[in-house]
């Protein structure tokens, strides 16, 4: 009976050292690209009256990661993102210089507009750790 509760201090080992890991290791700046596509028939769907969401109404990217915002236009038809016309099949690449948010014009997002939110590098312990569980739930993690 005195080992049954190892297991419970081999999870609270692992939670620790995941948590010391999020916290002190530094996020390496490198240059990433965001993507995101307008697929081919957003337009007809929209004309149909579909209420389609193409693109997320925010956008997190990190100014200390140099993330670049990359938008395609895969749909048959010009787009707008901001005051960039996007022919079809063209690419738009917006990189950032300053933390901040910012709103744009956009015909693909159902609302016409869309957030791009622009946060400086995580410095702190407890801002990595927030950093880190964010870019977890981003890519689908805790759906």
């Amino acid at each position: 009976m005195r080992y049954a509760r190892w297991p419970g201090v081999f999870l609270a080992g692992i939670a620790l050292g995941a948590a010391a890991w999020a916290a002190l290791t530094p996020i390496t700046p490198e240059s990433r690209d965001v993507i995101f596509e307008i697929p081919k028939g957003t337009w007809a769907r929209r004309m149909a009256g579909n209420k389609i969401e193409i693109l997320p109404s925010t956008i997190h990217l990190t100014l200390g990661l140099k993330d670049i915002l990359v938008l395609k236009n895969m749909d048959d038809v010009p787009q707008i993102f901001g005051p960039t016309l996007m022919m079809p099949g063209q690419s738009f690449r917006l990189p950032f210089a300053v933390a901040s948010d910012y709103q744009f014009a956009c015909t693909a997002h159902a609302s016409g507009q869309m957030t791009v939110v622009v946060k400086p590098m995580p410095e702190s312990a407890w801002a990595r750790i927030w950093w880190r569980l964010r870019a977890l739930k981003e890519l689908g993690w805790r759906q």
